[in-house]
């Protein structure tokens, strides 16, 4: 792969940057724009692609088109980067978002690479990092489950595993959800006894654990089981994940028959029982197929400019669940567009299975196959049924699609009828369309954490959420206001340097045209709590205009529904007991604490299993293992010698030292 990147335009095109984006109206929590498009932007946008397009060679690569402050507003890839560019710059037949992207267009980059296929592949990877405006974007790109057999242990372990892959073992998934894998893991240790302990938990055993005496496990950490015996266990349990369940499950019977000719009814029980929970795995997963033994079934449904794909998981004959996604994508786009450009950016980060099957069939369905093969290094199919079994796979995920779809679209509703009525409620001139909360978390001030949570239009956006650790040296323990002025001062610092008000964070920002900005900010606590937010946002510069604080007093004996708000400037009051927007603010309340209270359990947790060793500069996993293993407690060390330090293996003289002077200085 080669890069070949162009930034030098003549002065006479970037002149005149006024008028450059074409307006911008609100409709609920996106921003569309304007169809009238300014035939001035698209004339300058294209004088700047066609002077790149003059030196692009007839290879395949992946271009990306930047405004004027460089944010990349669309990623493509091309055969021909040179054919690709070149009808952009024709300046006509052009659709409304098409124009409106060139109208916006100030320079230009581009990388060339060896085959079409790895320019696909560069481009969803680009598509995924940068998010840019006018593409086709995956919005919950969360990693899914998988189940790992593993292979790096005497006694194999099976587990959840979600993320890269780097532990030796067999992986097997995806699942649509963690309380599919849960169930499955579950039946998985009825049938097969494997545990699932970790490591240093299997090497610390004297006797069994409860897992052993509920019949999950078969005791391989203190030999109920033999090394040969555990290994049985392991091959039958990876032949069943692998698609042989009904060879397992025959072996299994044989020998449940066996048991109980030779009158061994317990061993015959035993049996029945494994038997017992490869039948819930099989039987509790839905619709499952006769045909399609490995597959992944993608529908797309398209209804109020939105779009829905509906994701189905098939392995070993068996359903293993369901996700809907809802990618954001310019309403004009078609549905084999988005669904080809979704596919590309899904398969990222994942393997792809031998065979795909689409509701709608996309442009570069063979590319697409060709480079999912190269990743998988197995042999990928990609089709559009129209009859038999896998065609009802298809109305079936379609169904569901529409569905999933139509209450999202209910959700984003009511949820915008909330958004109203709270601003009618806080006399807010506009509609917010971000309100950020506030809360901070401590025992006898010790673990403080403050914390923020966002919602929006389509609900609690908890990709935003933010938690604080309390770092002002000034700080007294047990003071909520200079919590609250830290926590603020902090959030809005950066906020003002990397998005100022009046510039990007007034429309939408490159994440799901959500603003940066907060048009509400709500605080919990009364009237004090209210005054220490006002002076610090009044510190970095943000004034009431630009956002509107409120304050929430809990009720008498703290009850729901007796809160009082307070607003600068304004006497406090209450809200009606039954209205809609109380209980709104109730909600958002409720998960600004909750979220409060568990990052502040959670830094209580590492502070109680802190290791001394871990304050030592130098001293990294290894040797604070190296020291460990060599000691055996954290007191030894501290106690030990300097010439004993010097003799633990893989501790040198500096290091010694180290730990030594920092027992030492501290005691």
């Amino acid at each position: 792969m080669s890069r070949n990147t162009t930034n030098d335009v003549p002065p006479d095109i970037l002149d005149n940057e006024e008028d450059d984006e074409s307006t911008a109206v609100e409709s609920g929590s996106d921003v569309e724009f304007d169809l009238e498009v300014n035939p001035d932007s698209v004339q300058r946008g294209t004088e700047v692609i066609r002077h790149f397009w003059n030196t692009l060679p007839n290879a395949p690569g992946v271009y990306r088109m930047l405004d004027a402050k460089g944010d990349v507003l669309y990623v493509g890839k091309a055969k021909s980067l040179k054919s690709r560019v070149g009808s952009y710059a024709r300046g006509q037949a052009h659709s409304n978002r098409i124009a409106r992207m060139i109208g916006q267009t100030a320079s230009m980059e581009f990388v060339t690479t060896a085959t079409e296929t790895e320019a696909l592949l560069l481009e969803a990877n680009l598509i995924k990092q940068l998010k840019p405006r006018y593409n086709v974007l995956l919005r919950d790109d969360k990693s899914l489950p998988y189940i790992l057999l593993t292979a790096d242990h005497e006694a194999p372990q099976l587990v959840k595993h979600r993320g890269a892959r780097k532990r030796k073992g067999d992986y097997y998934g995806p699942f649509a959800s963690v309380w599919a894998v849960n169930r499955t893991i579950n039946a998985l240790q009825r049938a097969f006894l494997l545990r699932s302990c970790n490591d240093s938990y299997y090497e610390n055993r004297t006797r069994p654990c409860l897992l052993f005496q509920i019949k999950r496990c078969s005791g391989p950490c203190t030999n109920e089981i033999s090394s040969e015996e555990y290994a049985e266990l392991v091959s039958e349990a990876r032949a069943f994940l692998s698609g042989k369940s009904n060879a397992v499950k025959q072996r299994i019977t044989d020998e449940m028959q066996a048991a109980a000719e030779e009158l061994e009814f317990e061993r015959a029980a035993r049996c029945r029982d494994r038997l017992a929970a490869l039948s819930a795995i099989q039987g509790v997963q839905g619709i499952n197929t006769q045909s399609v033994e490995e597959a992944d079934v993608f529908a797309l449904d398209e209804q109020a400019g939105q779009f829905c794909v509906e994701v189905f998981f098939f392995r070993n004959w068996q359903n293993w669940g369901n996700r809907a996604y809802f990618p954001k994508a310019d309403k004009s786009m078609s549905r084999e567009e988005v669904l080809g450009s979704f596919m590309a950016q899904f398969y990222d980060d994942k393997p792809a299975p031998r065979l795909i099957l689409l509701s709608h069939e996309i442009e570069d369905a063979e590319l697409m196959a060709a480079a999912l093969s190269t990743r998988t290094e197995t042999r990928v199919e990609i089709h559009s049924p129209q009859r038999g079994e896998r065609r009802q796979l298809i109305e079936y995920a379609l169904r569901n699609a529409r569905e999933a779809l139509g209450r999202r679209l209910a959700d984003t509703s009511s949820q915008q009828k909330l958004l109203v009525s709270l601003g009618q409620a806080f006399g807010l001139p506009k509609v917010p369309r971000r309100v950020e909360v506030y809360d901070n978390s401590h025992i006898m001030g010790t673990n403080a954490v403050g914390a923020m949570v966002v919602a929006g239009v389509n609900g609690f956006m908890k990709q935003h959420y933010r938690t604080f650790n309390m770092k002002s040296e000034e700080l007294k323990p047990g003071d909520d206001y200079g919590m609250m002025r830290e926590m603020l001062q902090r959030r809005f610092a950066r906020l003002v340097k990397e998005e100022p008000r009046g510039s990007e964070a007034d429309g939408p920002t490159g994440d799901d045209a959500f603003p940066a900005w907060p048009d509400l900010v709500l605080i919990d606590g009364g009237k004090g709590q209210l005054e220490a937010a006002r002076q610090a946002l009044a510190e970095v510069g943000v004034s009431e205009d630009d956002v509107s604080l409120v304050g929430i007093a809990k009720g008498r004996d703290r009850d729901a529904g007796r809160e009082t708000f307070f607003k600068p400037g304004q006497p406090p009051f209450k809200m009606p007991p039954r209205d809609p927007a109380l209980y709104f603010v109730q909600r958002l309340r409720d998960e600004a604490h909750r979220f409060a209270i568990g990052a502040h359990r959670a830094k209580r947790k590492r502070e109680l299993v802190k290791n001394p060793l871990d304050e030592i500069p130098g001293i990294g996993p290894t040797r604070k293992r190296a020291l460990l293993h060599h000691f055996g407690t954290v007191k030894a060390i501290q106690r030990a010698a300097l010439e004993d330090l010097m003799k633990a293996p893989g501790v040198n003289a500096a290091t010694a030292r180290a730990v030594f002077d920092f027992f030492h200085e501290r005691s």
